[in-house]
């Protein structure tokens, strides 16, 4: 085969340090437009990102050269000095630790609409409901005590 195909999507979710609520409604879309610019400016694709106060959902491709764990220090990273730069809030502080979780061509669209309306959800469903949703969904072992 002279060439490489994929359909590599992830579903990405981290949460502020403590889980702290550091955004106002706002402030998110500015947030996640600048995230989606980071994923582009590191040749990825960002398909959704959304999130309210105190965590973050991206819906990204990537090319199969990509290493996740960078991408994701490159995000957290530029977004972290970005934030401390707009709020003029030097304390801010990205969790150490995310959530990734392979998505399906057929089922981005889903994920897609679940990323965007994150503030609905949360009127619901707090972020620790929902992020144990997801490692059970995804079949992922985790420790109740983090």
């Amino acid at each position: 085969m002279p060439s490489t195909h994929s359909s590599l999507y992830y579903h990405i979710v981290f949460s502020t340090k403590n889980r702290e609520r550091w955004f106002d409604s706002e402030f998110c879309p500015r947030l996640h437009r600048y995230i989606g610019g980071v994923i582009r400016g590191l040749e990825g694709t960002a398909i959704a990102v959304g999130g309210v106060s105190d965590h973050v959902h991206i819906l990204m491709s990537l090319k199969p050269t990509h290493r996740l764990s960078d991408v994701l220090r490159v995000i957290k990273a530029e977004s972290s000095k970005w934030i401390k730069e707009t709020t003029k809030r030097t304390s801010f502080q990205w969790q150490e630790g995310y959530g990734v979780f392979s998505v399906g061509a057929p089922q981005v669209e889903d994920v897609r609409d679940y990323v965007l309306n994150q503030e609905e959800r949360h009127r619901m469903k707090s972020f620790q409901d929902e992020y144990v949703s997801l490692l059970k969904r995804g079949m992922v072992e985790y420790n109740e005590e983090y």
